[in-house]
Protein backbone atom coordinates (compact mmCIF):
# COMPACT_ATOMS: atom_id res chain seq x y z
CA UNK A 1 0.00 0.00 0.00
CA UNK A 2 2.71 1.93 0.60
CA UNK A 3 4.47 1.83 -2.46
CA UNK A 4 1.28 2.28 -4.26
CA UNK A 5 1.25 5.85 -2.59
CA UNK A 6 4.27 5.97 -3.39
CA UNK A 7 3.69 6.10 -7.04
CA UNK A 8 0.90 8.31 -6.61
CA UNK A 9 2.72 10.51 -4.98
CA UNK A 10 5.25 10.86 -7.49
CA UNK A 11 3.29 11.50 -10.56
CA UNK A 12 1.27 14.10 -8.67
CA UNK A 13 4.91 16.00 -8.07
CA UNK A 14 4.85 16.19 -11.45
CA UNK A 15 1.83 18.55 -11.67
CA UNK A 16 2.56 22.10 -10.83
CA UNK A 17 -0.33 23.80 -9.14
CA UNK A 18 -2.34 24.98 -12.00
CA UNK A 19 -2.55 21.93 -13.34
CA UNK A 20 0.18 21.64 -16.01
CA UNK A 21 3.20 19.59 -16.09
CA UNK A 22 7.04 20.39 -15.63
CA UNK A 23 9.12 20.77 -18.86
CA UNK A 24 10.87 17.52 -18.83
CA UNK A 25 8.13 15.06 -19.09
CA UNK A 26 6.74 16.89 -22.59
CA UNK A 27 8.21 17.12 -25.41
CA UNK A 28 7.03 14.11 -27.56
CA UNK A 29 4.09 14.05 -30.36
CA UNK A 30 4.40 10.75 -32.03
CA UNK A 31 1.27 8.92 -31.34
CA UNK A 32 2.53 5.66 -31.61
CA UNK A 33 5.12 6.02 -29.11
CA UNK A 34 2.06 7.58 -26.72
CA UNK A 35 0.66 3.81 -26.62
CA UNK A 36 4.40 2.57 -25.81
CA UNK A 37 4.28 4.39 -22.56
CA UNK A 38 3.02 3.55 -19.24
CA UNK A 39 2.26 5.51 -15.69
CA UNK A 40 4.98 2.58 -14.69
CA UNK A 41 7.49 3.48 -17.37
CA UNK A 42 7.97 7.26 -15.86
CA UNK A 43 8.85 5.43 -12.01
CA UNK A 44 11.56 3.43 -13.29
CA UNK A 45 14.48 4.62 -11.34
CA UNK A 46 16.82 4.94 -14.11
CA UNK A 47 21.24 4.57 -14.02
CA UNK A 48 22.92 7.88 -13.62
CA UNK A 49 26.30 9.14 -12.83
CA UNK A 50 29.54 7.47 -12.75
CA UNK A 51 27.26 4.22 -12.97
CA UNK A 52 26.13 4.99 -16.01
CA UNK A 53 29.23 5.58 -17.74
CA UNK A 54 30.25 1.91 -16.77
CA UNK A 55 27.44 0.67 -17.88
CA UNK A 56 27.51 2.24 -21.19
CA UNK A 57 31.29 1.64 -21.57
CA UNK A 58 30.41 -2.05 -20.90
CA UNK A 59 27.49 -2.52 -22.81
CA UNK A 60 29.29 -0.81 -26.13
CA UNK A 61 32.48 -2.55 -25.92
CA UNK A 62 30.48 -5.50 -26.18
CA UNK A 63 28.52 -4.22 -29.68
CA UNK A 64 32.14 -2.67 -30.18
CA UNK A 65 33.92 -6.12 -30.20
CA UNK A 66 31.45 -7.99 -32.20
CA UNK A 67 31.39 -5.64 -35.01
CA UNK A 68 35.14 -5.27 -34.52
CA UNK A 69 35.43 -9.27 -35.46
CA UNK A 70 33.57 -9.22 -38.46
CA UNK A 71 36.69 -6.72 -39.64
CA UNK A 72 39.16 -7.25 -38.09
CA UNK A 73 39.89 -10.14 -40.19
CA UNK A 74 39.99 -7.94 -43.21
CA UNK A 75 43.12 -7.25 -43.27
CA UNK A 76 44.54 -10.44 -41.95
CA UNK A 77 42.61 -12.47 -45.16
CA UNK A 78 45.84 -12.25 -47.39
CA UNK A 79 47.98 -13.36 -44.88
CA UNK A 80 45.76 -15.90 -44.08
CA UNK A 81 45.02 -17.14 -47.64
CA UNK A 82 48.76 -17.06 -47.56
CA UNK A 83 49.39 -19.44 -44.89
CA UNK A 84 46.14 -21.70 -45.71
CA UNK A 85 46.73 -21.67 -49.60
CA UNK A 86 42.43 -21.21 -49.41
CA UNK A 87 41.60 -17.72 -51.33
CA UNK A 88 38.52 -19.85 -52.61
CA UNK A 89 37.63 -19.61 -48.68
CA UNK A 90 37.48 -15.72 -48.38
CA UNK A 91 33.92 -15.24 -48.72
CA UNK A 92 33.84 -17.74 -45.59
CA UNK A 93 35.64 -15.81 -42.89
CA UNK A 94 33.10 -13.49 -43.30
CA UNK A 95 30.08 -15.55 -43.98
CA UNK A 96 30.49 -18.22 -41.28
CA UNK A 97 30.64 -15.62 -39.35
CA UNK A 98 27.36 -13.97 -40.40
CA UNK A 99 25.62 -17.10 -41.01
CA UNK A 100 25.72 -18.18 -37.28
CA UNK A 101 24.89 -14.59 -35.82
CA UNK A 102 22.45 -14.53 -38.40
CA UNK A 103 20.59 -18.08 -37.69
CA UNK A 104 20.72 -17.89 -34.43
CA UNK A 105 19.38 -13.29 -33.82
CA UNK A 106 15.65 -14.06 -34.21
CA UNK A 107 15.48 -16.45 -31.22
CA UNK A 108 17.66 -13.87 -29.03
CA UNK A 109 14.71 -11.41 -28.05
CA UNK A 110 12.98 -14.04 -26.97
CA UNK A 111 16.07 -15.20 -24.50
CA UNK A 112 16.50 -12.02 -23.25
CA UNK A 113 12.43 -11.58 -22.38
CA UNK A 114 12.49 -14.38 -21.05
CA UNK A 115 16.33 -14.89 -18.96
CA UNK A 116 17.76 -11.90 -17.06
CA UNK A 117 19.50 -9.20 -19.40
CA UNK A 118 22.77 -9.16 -17.41
CA UNK A 119 23.42 -12.93 -17.60
CA UNK A 120 22.33 -13.81 -20.81
CA UNK A 121 24.40 -11.34 -22.37
CA UNK A 122 27.10 -12.24 -20.10
CA UNK A 123 26.14 -15.99 -21.62
CA UNK A 124 26.35 -14.76 -25.30
CA UNK A 125 29.84 -13.04 -24.50
CA UNK A 126 31.71 -16.22 -23.38
CA UNK A 127 30.48 -17.87 -26.09
CA UNK A 128 31.76 -15.39 -28.83
CA UNK A 129 35.04 -15.98 -26.22
CA UNK A 130 35.24 -19.47 -27.26
CA UNK A 131 34.83 -18.29 -31.06
CA UNK A 132 37.45 -16.36 -30.87
CA UNK A 133 40.20 -19.15 -29.13
CA UNK A 134 39.10 -21.62 -30.97
CA UNK A 135 40.00 -19.02 -34.32
CA UNK A 136 43.23 -17.68 -32.64
CA UNK A 137 44.61 -21.41 -32.57
CA UNK A 138 43.27 -22.81 -35.61
CA UNK A 139 45.44 -24.82 -37.59
CA UNK A 140 43.53 -25.02 -40.91
CA UNK A 141 41.15 -23.09 -42.70
CA UNK A 142 38.12 -25.53 -41.94
CA UNK A 143 38.86 -24.82 -38.53
CA UNK A 144 39.15 -21.23 -38.92
CA UNK A 145 35.84 -21.59 -40.52
CA UNK A 146 34.33 -23.53 -37.30
CA UNK A 147 35.78 -21.17 -34.86
CA UNK A 148 34.64 -17.89 -36.95
CA UNK A 149 31.05 -19.55 -36.86
CA UNK A 150 31.18 -20.55 -32.76
CA UNK A 151 32.29 -16.60 -32.53
CA UNK A 152 29.55 -15.54 -34.59
CA UNK A 153 26.74 -17.30 -32.76
CA UNK A 154 28.03 -15.37 -29.57
CA UNK A 155 28.13 -12.40 -31.33
CA UNK A 156 24.11 -12.65 -32.37
CA UNK A 157 23.25 -11.54 -28.59
CA UNK A 158 26.07 -9.22 -28.11
CA UNK A 159 24.97 -6.25 -30.17
CA UNK A 160 21.22 -6.17 -28.88
CA UNK A 161 22.06 -7.20 -25.69
CA UNK A 162 23.98 -4.11 -24.85
CA UNK A 163 21.28 -2.11 -26.46
CA UNK A 164 18.72 -4.11 -24.03
CA UNK A 165 20.94 -3.08 -21.25
CA UNK A 166 21.23 0.34 -22.15
CA UNK A 167 17.65 0.78 -22.56
CA UNK A 168 17.07 -0.23 -19.44
CA UNK A 169 19.41 2.26 -18.02
CA UNK A 170 17.86 5.52 -19.13
CA UNK A 171 14.55 7.40 -20.14
CA UNK A 172 13.03 6.65 -24.13
CA UNK A 173 13.71 10.85 -24.33
CA UNK A 174 17.37 10.45 -24.00
CA UNK A 175 17.52 7.31 -25.57
CA UNK A 176 18.99 8.67 -29.08
CA UNK A 177 21.56 10.57 -27.74
CA UNK A 178 23.27 7.88 -25.74
CA UNK A 179 22.32 5.04 -28.57
CA UNK A 180 24.34 7.51 -30.77
CA UNK A 181 27.25 7.62 -28.65
CA UNK A 182 27.27 3.58 -27.60
CA UNK A 183 26.87 3.13 -31.70
CA UNK A 184 29.23 5.22 -32.64
CA UNK A 185 31.60 3.21 -30.23
CA UNK A 186 30.78 0.03 -31.80
CA UNK A 187 31.24 0.68 -35.33
CA UNK A 188 34.42 1.89 -34.58
CA UNK A 189 34.66 -1.83 -34.22
CA UNK A 190 33.95 -2.13 -37.94
CA UNK A 191 36.33 0.85 -38.87
CA UNK A 192 39.01 0.71 -36.76
CA UNK A 193 39.15 -3.35 -37.56
CA UNK A 194 41.35 -3.46 -40.59
CA UNK A 195 43.67 -0.72 -38.99
CA UNK A 196 43.98 -2.90 -35.64
CA UNK A 197 44.32 -6.39 -37.53
CA UNK A 198 46.94 -5.01 -40.30
CA UNK A 199 48.90 -3.78 -37.55
CA UNK A 200 48.83 -6.96 -35.85
CA UNK A 201 49.36 -9.17 -38.85
CA UNK A 202 52.46 -7.39 -39.88
CA UNK A 203 54.11 -7.14 -36.90
CA UNK A 204 52.96 -9.72 -34.61
CA UNK A 205 50.66 -12.96 -36.35
CA UNK A 206 47.06 -12.97 -37.96
CA UNK A 207 46.29 -14.97 -34.64
CA UNK A 208 46.47 -11.97 -32.80
CA UNK A 209 43.53 -10.56 -34.73
CA UNK A 210 41.83 -12.89 -32.60
CA UNK A 211 42.92 -13.38 -29.40
CA UNK A 212 42.86 -9.80 -28.80
CA UNK A 213 39.35 -10.43 -27.90
CA UNK A 214 39.83 -12.45 -24.81
CA UNK A 215 41.53 -10.15 -22.43
CA UNK A 216 38.94 -7.26 -23.58
CA UNK A 217 35.64 -9.30 -23.90
CA UNK A 218 37.61 -10.69 -20.39
CA UNK A 219 37.24 -7.45 -18.41
CA UNK A 220 33.61 -7.08 -19.88
CA UNK A 221 32.68 -10.32 -18.22
CA UNK A 222 33.63 -9.32 -15.17
CA UNK A 223 32.41 -5.40 -15.01
CA UNK A 224 29.08 -6.62 -15.88
CA UNK A 225 29.45 -9.05 -13.92
CA UNK A 226 29.88 -6.84 -10.54
CA UNK A 227 27.40 -3.99 -11.80
CA UNK A 228 23.96 -3.92 -11.45
CA UNK A 229 21.19 -3.21 -14.51
CA UNK A 230 17.62 -2.99 -13.89
CA UNK A 231 15.67 -5.41 -15.21
CA UNK A 232 12.66 -4.11 -17.47
CA UNK A 233 11.37 -7.79 -18.20
CA UNK A 234 7.58 -7.19 -18.71
CA UNK A 235 6.52 -9.59 -16.36
CA UNK A 236 4.08 -11.43 -18.40
CA UNK A 237 6.70 -12.59 -20.94
CA UNK A 238 8.46 -14.10 -17.93
CA UNK A 239 7.57 -18.38 -18.06
CA UNK A 240 7.89 -20.86 -15.16
CA UNK A 241 8.93 -24.01 -15.72
CA UNK A 242 10.74 -25.83 -18.43
CA UNK A 243 8.10 -26.99 -20.65
CA UNK A 244 6.38 -23.51 -20.51
CA UNK A 245 10.00 -21.93 -21.48
CA UNK A 246 10.70 -23.69 -24.27
CA UNK A 247 7.33 -23.08 -25.53
CA UNK A 248 7.68 -19.79 -25.65
CA UNK A 249 11.10 -20.29 -27.33
CA UNK A 250 8.94 -21.63 -30.38
CA UNK A 251 11.91 -23.92 -31.06
CA UNK A 252 10.25 -25.37 -34.03
CA UNK A 253 10.03 -22.32 -35.77
CA UNK A 254 14.07 -21.72 -35.06
CA UNK A 255 14.89 -24.39 -36.64
CA UNK A 256 12.78 -24.37 -39.74
CA UNK A 257 14.05 -20.61 -40.01
CA UNK A 258 17.65 -21.51 -39.43
CA UNK A 259 17.42 -24.05 -41.68
CA UNK A 260 16.02 -21.85 -44.52
CA UNK A 261 19.03 -18.98 -43.85
CA UNK A 262 21.66 -22.03 -44.05
CA UNK A 263 20.47 -23.34 -47.38
CA UNK A 264 20.31 -19.72 -49.04
CA UNK A 265 23.36 -18.68 -47.91
CA UNK A 266 24.72 -22.19 -49.01
CA UNK A 267 23.85 -21.50 -51.85
CA UNK A 268 25.06 -18.27 -52.75
CA UNK A 269 28.87 -19.14 -51.72
CA UNK A 270 28.64 -22.28 -53.47
CA UNK A 271 26.94 -20.71 -56.80
CA UNK A 272 29.13 -19.71 -59.51
CA UNK A 273 32.45 -21.09 -57.32
CA UNK A 274 32.29 -24.62 -55.93
CA UNK A 275 28.94 -25.63 -58.53
CA UNK A 276 27.29 -24.19 -61.37
CA UNK A 277 24.61 -21.82 -60.84
CA UNK A 278 22.63 -24.16 -62.66
CA UNK A 279 24.10 -27.54 -60.82
CA UNK A 280 21.33 -29.47 -58.99
CA UNK A 281 23.19 -28.57 -55.42
CA UNK A 282 22.70 -24.94 -55.70
CA UNK A 283 19.17 -25.16 -57.15
CA UNK A 284 18.06 -28.00 -54.54
CA UNK A 285 19.46 -25.06 -51.55
CA UNK A 286 17.35 -22.30 -53.27
CA UNK A 287 14.49 -25.20 -53.37
CA UNK A 288 15.07 -26.28 -50.26
CA UNK A 289 15.34 -22.83 -48.88
CA UNK A 290 12.09 -21.48 -50.50
CA UNK A 291 10.13 -23.99 -49.37
CA UNK A 292 11.30 -23.70 -45.53
CA UNK A 293 10.70 -20.39 -45.71
CA UNK A 294 6.89 -20.74 -46.67
CA UNK A 295 6.83 -23.64 -43.66
CA UNK A 296 8.52 -20.85 -41.19
CA UNK A 297 5.89 -17.87 -42.43
CA UNK A 298 2.82 -20.39 -42.38
CA UNK A 299 4.06 -21.70 -38.45
CA UNK A 300 4.78 -18.14 -37.59
CA UNK A 301 1.02 -17.16 -38.48
CA UNK A 302 -0.42 -20.35 -36.58
CA UNK A 303 1.65 -19.27 -33.41
CA UNK A 304 0.26 -15.63 -33.39
CA UNK A 305 1.60 -13.67 -30.89
CA UNK A 306 3.81 -16.32 -29.23
CA UNK A 307 5.64 -17.20 -32.38
CA UNK A 308 9.37 -16.48 -32.41
CA UNK A 309 8.88 -13.55 -34.76
CA UNK A 310 5.38 -12.34 -34.38
CA UNK A 311 4.08 -10.99 -37.66
CA UNK A 312 2.28 -8.21 -36.22
CA UNK A 313 5.64 -6.72 -35.11
CA UNK A 314 6.92 -7.82 -38.70
CA UNK A 315 3.93 -6.18 -40.52
CA UNK A 316 4.48 -2.62 -38.80
CA UNK A 317 5.82 -0.18 -41.56
CA UNK A 318 8.62 1.39 -39.27
CA UNK A 319 9.65 -2.47 -37.88
CA UNK A 320 10.44 -3.83 -41.68
CA UNK A 321 11.60 -0.48 -42.99
CA UNK A 322 14.03 -0.13 -40.70
CA UNK A 323 15.02 -3.69 -40.74
CA UNK A 324 15.72 -3.06 -44.94
CA UNK A 325 16.83 -0.14 -44.32
CA UNK A 326 19.91 -1.83 -41.64
CA UNK A 327 20.38 -4.83 -44.10
CA UNK A 328 21.62 -2.80 -46.94
CA UNK A 329 23.18 -0.16 -45.12
CA UNK A 330 25.31 -2.81 -43.34
CA UNK A 331 26.07 -4.69 -46.08
CA UNK A 332 27.36 -1.95 -47.79
CA UNK A 333 29.31 -0.60 -44.81
CA UNK A 334 31.18 -4.48 -44.28
CA UNK A 335 31.81 -5.77 -48.04
CA UNK A 336 33.30 -2.37 -48.87
CA UNK A 337 35.42 -2.23 -45.91
CA UNK A 338 36.82 -6.06 -47.10
CA UNK A 339 37.52 -5.30 -50.44
CA UNK A 340 39.31 -1.71 -49.64
CA UNK A 341 42.00 -3.69 -47.77
CA UNK A 342 41.73 -5.85 -50.49
CA UNK A 343 42.39 -2.86 -52.77
CA UNK A 344 45.20 -1.58 -50.80
CA UNK A 345 47.19 -4.59 -50.43
CA UNK A 346 46.56 -6.08 -54.08
CA UNK A 347 46.43 -3.31 -55.99
CA UNK A 348 48.53 -0.40 -54.31
CA UNK A 349 50.84 -2.95 -52.57
CA UNK A 350 51.02 -1.42 -49.12
CA UNK A 351 51.64 -3.60 -45.95
CA UNK A 352 48.80 -4.61 -44.03
CA UNK A 353 49.33 -2.15 -41.21
CA UNK A 354 50.00 0.51 -43.81
CA UNK A 355 46.89 -0.66 -45.61
CA UNK A 356 44.56 -0.29 -41.82
CA UNK A 357 46.23 3.47 -42.04
CA UNK A 358 45.03 4.06 -45.40
CA UNK A 359 41.21 3.40 -44.24
CA UNK A 360 41.69 6.41 -41.40
CA UNK A 361 39.54 9.14 -43.63
CA UNK A 362 36.39 6.35 -43.06
CA UNK A 363 36.84 5.85 -39.80
CA UNK A 364 36.92 9.20 -38.39
CA UNK A 365 34.40 10.73 -40.04
CA UNK A 366 32.21 7.81 -39.91
CA UNK A 367 32.93 7.84 -35.70
CA UNK A 368 32.24 11.64 -36.21
CA UNK A 369 28.98 11.42 -37.80
CA UNK A 370 27.64 8.86 -35.92
CA UNK A 371 28.06 10.88 -32.55
CA UNK A 372 26.84 13.76 -34.37
CA UNK A 373 24.15 12.88 -35.86
CA UNK A 374 22.50 11.15 -32.83
CA UNK A 375 23.40 14.00 -30.47
CA UNK A 376 20.97 16.10 -32.91
CA UNK A 377 18.19 13.51 -33.19
CA UNK A 378 17.82 13.81 -29.25
CA UNK A 379 17.67 17.31 -29.25
CA UNK A 380 15.30 18.34 -32.56
CA UNK A 381 13.41 14.24 -32.50
CA UNK A 382 13.70 13.64 -35.81
CA UNK A 383 15.68 10.78 -37.18
CA UNK A 384 14.28 10.55 -40.71
CA UNK A 385 16.02 13.15 -41.88
CA UNK A 386 19.44 11.98 -41.33
CA UNK A 387 18.46 8.43 -42.65
CA UNK A 388 17.76 9.93 -46.03
CA UNK A 389 20.76 11.84 -45.87
CA UNK A 390 22.86 8.27 -45.30
CA UNK A 391 21.75 6.67 -48.25
CA UNK A 392 22.23 9.10 -50.51
CA UNK A 393 25.27 10.11 -49.16
CA UNK A 394 26.57 6.82 -49.06
CA UNK A 395 25.32 6.49 -52.41
CA UNK A 396 27.45 8.91 -53.91
CA UNK A 397 30.63 7.91 -52.17
CA UNK A 398 30.47 4.21 -52.89
CA UNK A 399 30.17 5.09 -56.60
CA UNK A 400 33.09 7.36 -55.96
CA UNK A 401 35.39 4.47 -54.54
CA UNK A 402 34.58 2.37 -58.04
CA UNK A 403 36.12 4.55 -59.74
CA UNK A 404 39.21 3.87 -58.13
CA UNK A 405 42.31 2.73 -60.31
CA UNK A 406 46.48 1.63 -59.77
CA UNK A 407 47.23 5.53 -60.28
CA UNK A 408 44.76 7.07 -58.39
CA UNK A 409 45.64 10.16 -56.62
CA UNK A 410 45.93 9.97 -52.60
CA UNK A 411 43.55 12.47 -52.69
CA UNK A 412 41.09 10.61 -54.35
CA UNK A 413 40.58 7.70 -52.12
CA UNK A 414 41.11 10.16 -48.66
CA UNK A 415 38.42 11.87 -50.21
CA UNK A 416 35.75 9.41 -51.50
CA UNK A 417 36.61 7.85 -47.89
CA UNK A 418 35.64 10.53 -46.35
CA UNK A 419 32.41 11.16 -48.14
CA UNK A 420 31.02 7.24 -47.18
CA UNK A 421 32.40 7.56 -43.87
CA UNK A 422 29.98 10.71 -43.43
CA UNK A 423 27.24 8.75 -45.36
CA UNK A 424 27.33 5.53 -43.04
CA UNK A 425 27.82 7.69 -39.51
CA UNK A 426 24.86 9.76 -40.44
CA UNK A 427 22.41 7.08 -40.81
CA UNK A 428 24.15 3.87 -39.02
CA UNK A 429 22.00 4.35 -35.44
CA UNK A 430 18.25 5.31 -36.94
CA UNK A 431 16.72 1.98 -37.92
CA UNK A 432 17.52 1.46 -34.18
CA UNK A 433 16.13 4.35 -32.52
CA UNK A 434 13.24 4.34 -34.90
CA UNK A 435 12.09 0.86 -33.56
CA UNK A 436 13.05 1.71 -29.89
CA UNK A 437 10.89 4.55 -29.77
CA UNK A 438 7.92 3.20 -31.38
CA UNK A 439 6.97 -0.25 -29.84
CA UNK A 440 5.79 -1.59 -26.93
CA UNK A 441 7.42 -2.69 -24.02
CA UNK A 442 6.84 -6.38 -24.49
CA UNK A 443 7.33 -6.57 -28.23
CA UNK A 444 10.56 -4.21 -28.47
CA UNK A 445 12.97 -6.99 -27.65
CA UNK A 446 12.03 -8.96 -30.95
CA UNK A 447 12.06 -5.61 -32.84
CA UNK A 448 15.71 -4.85 -31.90
CA UNK A 449 16.44 -8.67 -32.36
CA UNK A 450 14.85 -8.51 -35.95
CA UNK A 451 16.76 -5.25 -36.94
CA UNK A 452 19.50 -6.47 -35.62
CA UNK A 453 19.89 -9.97 -37.43
CA UNK A 454 19.31 -7.69 -40.43
CA UNK A 455 22.44 -6.56 -39.64
CA UNK A 456 23.95 -10.13 -39.96
CA UNK A 457 21.70 -11.42 -42.87
CA UNK A 458 22.54 -8.84 -45.09
CA UNK A 459 26.36 -9.06 -44.85
CA UNK A 460 26.10 -12.77 -44.72
CA UNK A 461 23.95 -12.29 -48.21
CA UNK A 462 26.49 -9.83 -49.96
CA UNK A 463 29.53 -11.23 -48.86
CA UNK A 464 28.90 -14.05 -50.66
CA UNK A 465 27.31 -12.34 -53.92
CA UNK A 466 30.47 -10.29 -53.69
CA UNK A 467 32.61 -13.66 -53.49
CA UNK A 468 31.33 -14.72 -56.39
CA UNK A 469 31.31 -11.83 -58.28
CA UNK A 470 35.25 -11.06 -57.28
CA UNK A 471 36.18 -14.53 -58.71
CA UNK A 472 34.56 -14.05 -61.97
CA UNK A 473 35.78 -11.04 -62.59
CA UNK A 474 39.30 -11.45 -61.54
CA UNK A 475 39.24 -14.46 -63.68
CA UNK A 476 37.68 -12.93 -66.78
CA UNK A 477 40.13 -9.79 -66.40
CA UNK A 478 43.00 -11.82 -66.14
CA UNK A 479 42.28 -13.76 -69.24
CA UNK A 480 42.23 -10.08 -70.45
CA UNK A 481 45.05 -8.29 -69.17
CA UNK A 482 47.70 -11.27 -67.95
CA UNK A 483 46.81 -13.65 -70.52
CA UNK A 484 49.81 -15.73 -69.84
CA UNK A 485 48.96 -16.20 -66.01
CA UNK A 486 47.49 -19.45 -64.53
CA UNK A 487 44.25 -18.07 -62.66
CA UNK A 488 44.69 -21.04 -60.25
CA UNK A 489 48.23 -19.50 -59.76
CA UNK A 490 47.00 -16.39 -58.93
CA UNK A 491 44.13 -17.80 -56.42
CA UNK A 492 46.46 -20.02 -54.90
CA UNK A 493 49.52 -17.47 -53.98
CA UNK A 494 46.86 -15.33 -52.18
CA UNK A 495 46.14 -11.08 -52.26
CA UNK A 496 49.82 -10.22 -51.47
CA UNK A 497 51.31 -12.96 -52.03
CA UNK A 498 51.07 -13.29 -56.51
CA UNK A 499 53.63 -10.77 -56.65
CA UNK A 500 56.33 -13.48 -55.86
CA UNK A 501 54.98 -15.99 -57.85
CA UNK A 502 54.20 -14.40 -61.06
CA UNK A 503 57.04 -13.28 -64.23
CA UNK A 504 57.71 -9.56 -63.23
CA UNK A 505 56.56 -8.78 -66.48
CA UNK A 506 52.87 -9.99 -66.11
CA UNK A 507 53.04 -8.34 -62.52
CA UNK A 508 51.21 -4.93 -64.02
CA UNK A 509 48.98 -6.83 -65.66
CA UNK A 510 47.53 -8.94 -62.76
CA UNK A 511 47.27 -5.61 -60.48
CA UNK A 512 44.92 -4.36 -63.01
CA UNK A 513 42.82 -7.26 -63.49
CA UNK A 514 42.31 -6.73 -59.35
CA UNK A 515 41.43 -2.88 -59.29
CA UNK A 516 38.95 -3.57 -62.47
CA UNK A 517 37.16 -7.25 -60.36
CA UNK A 518 37.16 -4.74 -56.76
CA UNK A 519 35.53 -2.60 -59.20
CA UNK A 520 32.94 -5.00 -60.03
CA UNK A 521 32.45 -5.10 -55.94
CA UNK A 522 31.80 -1.69 -55.41
CA UNK A 523 29.17 -1.77 -58.41
CA UNK A 524 27.42 -4.43 -56.00
CA UNK A 525 28.11 -2.26 -53.15
CA UNK A 526 26.40 0.78 -54.77
CA UNK A 527 23.35 -1.02 -55.23
CA UNK A 528 23.41 -2.03 -51.47
CA UNK A 529 23.63 1.87 -50.45
CA UNK A 530 20.78 2.76 -53.02
CA UNK A 531 18.61 0.11 -51.78
CA UNK A 532 19.34 1.37 -48.06
CA UNK A 533 18.31 4.81 -49.27
CA UNK A 534 14.80 3.51 -50.75
CA UNK A 535 14.02 1.68 -48.09
CA UNK A 536 14.36 4.17 -45.32
CA UNK A 537 11.56 6.55 -46.39
CA UNK A 538 9.16 3.76 -44.47
CA UNK A 539 10.53 4.19 -41.23
CA UNK A 540 8.37 7.87 -41.25
CA UNK A 541 8.32 11.00 -39.89
CA UNK A 542 8.17 10.27 -36.35
CA UNK A 543 9.70 12.02 -33.44
CA UNK A 544 11.75 10.24 -30.16
CA UNK A 545 10.58 13.22 -27.87
CA UNK A 546 7.52 13.50 -25.96
CA UNK A 547 4.26 14.77 -26.22
CA UNK A 548 3.84 18.07 -24.14
CA UNK A 549 0.71 17.85 -21.87
CA UNK A 550 1.33 14.48 -21.33
CA UNK A 551 2.61 12.12 -18.35
CA UNK A 552 3.16 8.60 -19.14
CA UNK A 553 0.97 8.82 -22.09
CA UNK A 554 -2.47 10.08 -19.90
CA UNK A 555 -2.83 13.88 -20.53
CA UNK A 556 -1.64 15.83 -17.19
Amino acid sequence: MEKDESLVSKHQSTLNSDGSTDKHDHENDASVEDSTRTPVDEEWEYVTGYKLIVVMGASSMGGFLMLLDTSIVATAIPRITNEFHSLNDIGWYGTAYQLASCALQPLTGKLYNQFNTKYTFMFFMALFELGSLLCGVAVSSKMLIIGRAVAGMGGSGMMNGGLMILRACIPNEKGATYLGIMLGICQMGVVIGPMIGGALTQYASWRWCFYINLPAGGLVLLVVFFITIPDRRPKSEIKTGASSILRSFDIPGFAIFAAAAIMFLLALEWGGTTYRWNSANVLGLFCGSAGALAAFLLWEYRQGDAAMIPLSVLRQRIVWSSCLTYFFLCSNMMVTGFYMAIYFQAVRGKSPTMSGVSILPSILSNMFFAVFSGILVGRWGYYLPWAIASGAINSIGTGLLSTLSPTSSTVQWIFYQIITGIGRGCGFQMPLVAVQNHLTPETVSVGVAAVVFSQGFGPAMFFAFAQTVFSNSLTKQLHTYAPQVNPEIIFVAGASGYRDVVPAADVQGVILSYSKAIDDVFYLTVGAAAGAFLACWGMGWKSVKKVKGKVGGLEA
